[in-house]
């Protein structure tokens, strides 16, 4: 009786179909990237600048230990507290109402805030400082980002609802930008969000860590 052969199978060709298929999935597959916190850095000032005098009270001072306690203006504040108090800080208004040379710098006609003389003067000039310890966790410095983001983004809303005219009446803050996605060579839509960013704008200062 004749005895039978085992049967080879050739794979020589597989690695190259791993391969192929490798390339594949790594071109086709597309993955969440992280983009980050947005923030603008300020140009370098020329040598002989002087920086302009700030009053305290147009100073919201933020603190977080490394223990993640929150302390507002040096009173412990629960999260859920922060961003109230950082709109009730932007929309103070309570700068006198005076021009320099046609342009505003007391009075905000449109904010509702208390118009408090302990608090900030106009959304334009107040500030935000924030200051982590180098034991504060990443978690807890991103949820006060947020917060403050969240505070901007809702007196934004407000703003371009009750004081935009024309085409754009009615629309939220977050309309325009969801508008501006699809129409990106829109100039008169840009101009409509600078103005609503003028209104309050984000002045996010970002003290160096505490050891």
């Amino acid at each position: 009786m004749a005895r039978r052969e085992n049967s080879e199978i050739n794979a020589g060709s597989m690695a190259d179909i791993a391969f192929l298929l490798l390339i594949f999935f790594l071109v086709t597959t597309t993955m969440d990237v992280d983009s980050g916190i947005s923030r603008k850095l300020s140009e370098k000032p020329p040598e002989n600048y002087e920086p302009p005098v700030i009053k305290q009270k147009n100073i919201l001072e933020i603190n977080i230990n490394r223990n993640d306690e929150l302390l507002v203006e040096d009173e412990r504040m629960e999260i859920a507290d922060l961003k109230q108090t950082t709109i009730d800080f932007l929309d103070n208004g309570g700068g006198i109402g005076k021009t320099v040379e046609g342009v505003p710098t007391g009075a905000c006609d449109y904010c509702n805030g208390e118009k408090s003389d302990k608090s900030s003067d106009h959304p334009n000039k107040a500030i935000i400082s924030v200051q982590s310890d180098r034991g504060t966790s990443y978690g807890m410095y991103i949820t006060v980002q947020n917060e403050l983001l969240a505070a901007y983004t809702e007196l934004r809303n407000r703003y371009a609802k009750t004081q935009l005219k024309g085409q754009y009446a009615g629309m939220s803050y977050d309309d325009l930008i969801l508008l501006s996605g699809n129409d990106k060579e829109n100039k008169a839509l840009k101009a409509v969000i600078n103005k609503v960013k003028d209104a309050y704008p984000q002045i996010i200062s970002d003290a160096e860590p505490t050891k």
